[in-house]
């Protein structure tokens, strides 16, 4: 049974930090990492501390790129295109790019996992414009500075089965607990369709970031893993012109866009050393970030009821928001 949950906690000290941590509603992930429910979504246990310090301390600039997106949405992707488009003045032509040597995780870092996750305020005076971040926290939760400020925030979502498959995959390859013991795919599949997973419900996370769009296109840009498969050129130019930094005439004929898109690419950043055989922090692989990144995978995986059972689902949650996608 979940415990009560208080979602006024954002500047909680330390030393209160474990008082709040049992007014939380507490869970099992399907990795065995242990998961707390924060204003409405399960967060994890491991993170929440990390999570309450950006909430406080995390100040935006109107310059900054926040990229969010929901785990195993085309985050790894995302973060190579607007690194790309943001600094290509820096690196003028693409054989000088520090994705054919870097991962994309490196080059623009998790302010949860990466930039907080060991200092309550880490100094960003290091860091020159654009500053360039990525999250998975859901819009509500995201600091006060992120969403009053003019800063710009691209979200990206994925067919949620797509998503649900790629992260058991993720998960299953990055065993973040020596002991854990990972769930089934049925008993995990269930938790997927009561909205207890890390960062979930799924649902509640896209419409957070859906209705924020709506509210404010120019400062938040929906895009759908799908849609940007399907006509990449027309997604690389929307986003640069969203970031304000569209490709000029010359730029277009010298094939600049068509570069970029085959750099970012699935297929060649999968086959790029670095992302073979290296890790990222240390512990995951930098290959467990590009293992199929198809549309329509979880078909290989999940029954005709299973998907009918989560179409009907998502058919109640997303009813009359607009949001719809093909399950």
């Amino acid at each position: 049974m979940e415990k009560k949950e208080d979602s006024n906690c954002s500047s909680v000290p330390k030393d209160e930090f474990q008082d709040l941590i049992q007014t939380l509603g507490h869970h099992t992930n399907w990795d065995g990492r242990p998961i707390v429910k924060y204003d409405g979504f399960w967060l994890p246990l491991f993170y929440f501390r990390p999570i309450l310090s950006i909430q406080k301390y995390f100040k935006a600039k109107d310059s900054d790129i926040i990229l969010t997106s929901f785990p195993k949405s085309g985050t790894t992707w995302l973060k190579a295109l607007a690194f790309s488009i943001a600094n290509r003045n820096i690196y003028t032509t693409i054989d000088q790019s520090p994705l054919l040597t870097r991962n994309p995780h490196t080059l623009v870092p998790f302010l949860e996992f990466d930039l907080y996750a060991d200092h309550d305020n880490p100094d960003f005076q290091h860091l020159s414009d654009p500053r360039i971040f990525a999250t998975h926290i859901p819009f509500k939760i995201l600091p006060e500075s992120i969403r009053e400020s003019e800063c710009k925030i691209i979200y990206l979502c994925r067919n949620p089965l797509d998503q649900f498959i790629s992260h058991r995959h993720f998960l299953l390859e990055n065993k973040f607990l020596k002991d854990a013991v990972p769930l089934e795919l049925d008993e995990a599949f269930n938790m997927f369709c009561e909205g207890i997973h890390i960062f979930g419900p799924i649902w509640d996370h896209m419409l957070d970031y859906w209705n924020a769009h709506l509210k404010n296109p120019e400062k938040v840009l929906f895009i759908k893993y799908e849609d940007l498969k399907e006509d990449i050129t027309f997604y690389v130019k929307m986003i640069a012109e969203f970031l304000g930094y569209s490709f000029s005439v010359e730029e277009e004929k010298q094939g600049l866009i068509e570069q970029i898109s085959k750099l970012c690419s699935f297929e060649n950043l999968k086959n790029l050393e670095v992302n073979k055989n290296e890790y990222t922090g240390g512990v995951l692989k930098n290959s467990s970030f590009f293992r199929k990144g198809e549309v329509g995978d979880w078909t290989n995986y999940l029954t005709p009821a299973m998907s009918e059972r989560f179409k009907k689902i998502m058919e109640s949650k997303l009813e009359g928001s607009g949001l719809f996608f093909k399950i």
